[in-house]
């Protein structure tokens, strides 16, 4: 899908996929994830990476939007129950990393907020462009993850003490 390099496009993605993963029977708690996850990877782009340049092969699958230079996002599920949600611009002064922000910072959670919400994510670097992805099961949400109750940091804690 693309996405116009500000924020007027982040509403209308976030709709766009929740409206494509409830056809394919994604449960909502998933879907939950999901959107957010869109939400702070196209904020990021547009925060801090470049547009698309409208030159380079931008366009996809037809997508006529693509050539003013935008932001590309798109999500899929794999056979094997994965949800991938990839946001794509023109790269920016910086790779995208986790920051530490203060208590009272207004900013800089939002790639924590991916970690947290996914099972993995990256970044992925081509010729003009940046991708960041974050992956995470159909089957497993945050909340379930969370209602389990915390998971050890290691295998063997009990030798640690």
């Amino acid at each position: 899908m693309a996405v116009p390099h500000g924020p007027t496009g982040v509403g209308q993605a976030r709709h766009r996929m929740r409206k494509d993963l409830r056809i394919i029977g994604v449960p909502d708690s998933v879907i939950d994830d999901a959107v957010l996850i869109l939400s702070e990877l196209l904020s990021n782009a547009y925060r801090h990476g470049r547009p698309l340049s409208p030159e380079g092969d931008g366009r996809r699958d037809g997508d006529e939007e693509d050539k003013d230079g935008g932001i590309r996002a798109a999500w899929r599920v794999d056979a094997h129950g994965r949800l991938t949600v990839e946001v794509t611009d023109g790269g920016g002064p910086t790779r995208p990393v986790p920051a530490t922000p203060s208590v009272t910072a207004r900013g800089g959670r939002g790639l924590n907020i991916i970690s947290a919400l996914s099972q993995d994510w990256g970044v992925r670097d081509a010729s003009g462009e940046v991708t960041v992805w974050a992956a995470l099961s159909v089957h497993d949400s945050f909340a379930t993850r969370v209602a389990a109750g915390p998971r050890p940091a290691f295998a063997d804690i009990d030798e640690l003490t």
